[in-house]
């Protein structure tokens, strides 16, 4: 299986940038580290493309702040307040879905994907088929249509960086030039807001609760997925893909204090524990700047403040949204896609109050149960990916009710 290609051979020359998701929690960050950037003067760039879902207010905010060329707007309800926003500025206004992917097709040398959920993988492979650099914070391109997707990047020859801290932390301490010598991978989890409820607890708590991390400040879905630990599960599946390791060797940690992000263990005994703040700006830092660093006024680590590390192992009982992944990694196929796309369909669901936290794991138990009962294969294709993507949609939306 292809690994992360990775092209050390010169340093990242950052002079035009896109944000896919601007206006998302990563989006936000990558922003604040480019504010740096310009306020230090380490290196000059030109941002081409911001794009936003549907908040067009802050979007045309970001674009008039950072000189951006074109602004786009998913929601093309939202187009002409964009556009009334961006009156006389000189940037480029545009809308819907087409028009985001457009904007990632631009050459660039360096782009943030960051759009959430599978609504990210035309965009991020637009923006690998220019051959730049891609910061990847998007999971679910890897989750649904992670073999399709690595052959577009090591046909394109792009270059693919982690972005997400977990994946960011294996990438920095992994031994690409000798990967035989490692053993086991462990992505770390916090455990998120029910760590220590009881099972009847979790299945009962608000979309408010969800929400509440103990450690990291994320979008909604994502909240709502590490409180299911589901988020740890797709982040296994992506870990499979960008580092080719076998799925047996890739196992979940429970780290409540988030600054141990991932450790990899190698053949002759030793373990490379990658820390930091729990801070997306640190691995963002990473991949703007790679093989070099970025000066940053990120939260140094403090040891003697944090005074201990624990770790314990997941459970799975209570957290059933990591064992399904678990799953649906060793089953492959079609399971993977499936999994993300009844996922996204009841965390939606969950979070306008449709249904209880506790449905989420059946709903896609039952949409994974009809794939495999309908015999649905691995998708040979994109085009395949975003059929098997609406098929299974919409079995968990009848699961729904």
């Amino acid at each position: 299986m292809a690994r992360i290609p990775l092209r050390r051979d010169r340093a990242v020359s950052v002079k035009t940038i896109t944000v896919l998701g601007s206006t998302g929690s990563v989006g936000c960050s990558t922003l604040d580290v480019l504010r740096q950037v310009r306020e230090t003067g380490q290196f000059d760039f030109q941002l081409e493309a911001l794009t936003a879902n549907t908040n067009a207010g802050e979007l045309a905010k970001q674009a008039r702040d950072f000189g951006a060329r074109i602004a786009v707007i998913g929601d093309e309800r939202a187009l002409p307040e964009l556009r009334a926003q961006l009156e006389g500025s000189g940037i480029e206004a545009a809308g819907g879905r087409s028009a985001i992917v457009d904007a990632a097709a631009r050459p660039v040398s360096w782009t943030m994907a960051a759009i959430v959920g599978a609504a990210g993988l035309a965009p991020t492979l637009a923006a690998v088929r220019n051959g730049g650099t891609v910061a990847l914070a998007n999971k679910e391109c890897l989750v649904s249509a992670g073999d399709l997707f690595m052959a577009e990047v090591n046909s394109s020859g792009a270059r693919l960086l982690p972005v997400d801290s977990e994946h960011n932390a294996i990438f920095q301490v992994f031994d690409f030039e000798r990967p035989a010598g490692i053993e086991r991978i462990q992505l770390t989890a916090s455990g998120g807001p029910f760590r220590t409820w009881p099972a009847a607890a979790i299945a009962a708590a608000s979309p408010a609760e969800a929400c509440r991390h103990p450690t990291w400040n994320m979008g909604a879905k994502i909240s709502v997925d590490s409180a299911s630990l589901m988020n740890k599960g797709l982040e296994l599946i992506e870990a499979h893909y960008l580092f080719g390791t076998v799925p047996g060797r890739l196992e979940v940690l429970v780290h409540p204090q988030s600054i141990v992000h991932s450790l990899v263990s190698y053949s002759d005994g030793s373990v490379l524990a990658h820390m930091g703040a729990p801070d997306m700006r640190v691995p963002i830092a990473h991949a703007l700047a790679w093989p070099g660093r970025l000066a940053t006024n990120s939260a140094r680590l403090d040891l003697a403040a944090i005074r201990e590390l624990t770790f314990e192992a997941p459970d799975t009982d209570r957290f059933p949204c990591l064992r399904l992944a678990q799953e649906a990694l060793s089953e492959g196929g079609a399971a993977p896609a499936v999994l993300n796309a009844a996922n996204e369909v009841a965390v939606e669901a969950f979070l306008a109050g449709r249904i209880a936290f506790g449905r989420i794991a059946p709903i896609v138990t039952g949409t994974l149960e009809t794939s495999s009962r309908l015999g649905w294969g691995k998708p040979a294709s994109l085009a395949e990916v975003d059929l098997l993507d609406a098929a299974a949609r919409e079995v968990a939306v009848g699961l729904l009710n």
